[in-house]
């Protein structure tokens, strides 16, 4: 199963988010269960959040490092964010999300705003929708 995770649920784990640890925790902690990926357009604004939350440059390089090592890297075309622009998809940043995740096959998105994923053609589970799906599908 090929998995999209936004930037939302790697931010949360990264930073120990109340509330939303837990969930985006077990999310990553079972990324050795099924493809997982990020899209490249994510990955400057993970470093940005985590480089802010830290003030530490290096960790910050390091968790990326770590990042890749667990996940895909979808690269964001040209052609993806122009395809957003014609999306029926509100938020633009969603949008390109979710093209990229089309042209690369992807089954489904886990993110903590599935509300701004409603006009996705790609399935959107929160954090909890995903594991307990997962779960069954195994």
């Amino acid at each position: 199963m090929k998995v999209l995770l936004d930037t939302n649920i790697i931010i949360d784990s990264l930073q120990s988010r109340k509330g939303f640890l837990e969930d985006a925790g077990q999310v990553m902690l079972r990324a050795f269960e099924y493809d997982g990926y990020l899209v490249a357009s994510s990955i400057t604004d993970i470093f940005y959040l985590h480089n802010r939350y830290t003030h530490d440059k290096k960790k910050a390089k390091e968790s990326l490092s770590e990042l890749f090592e667990l996940f895909g890297v979808l690269d964001t075309t040209a052609e993806d964010c122009k395809n957003a622009l014609r999306s029926e998809v509100a938020d633009y940043e969603d949008a390109v999300i979710i093209e990229s995740a089309k042209r690369n096959n992807i089954d489904c998105i886990v993110t903590r705003n599935t509300k701004d994923f409603v006009n996705s053609k790609i399935k959107a589970y929160s954090p909890v929708e995903f594991l307990r799906f997962f779960n069954q599908s195994r």
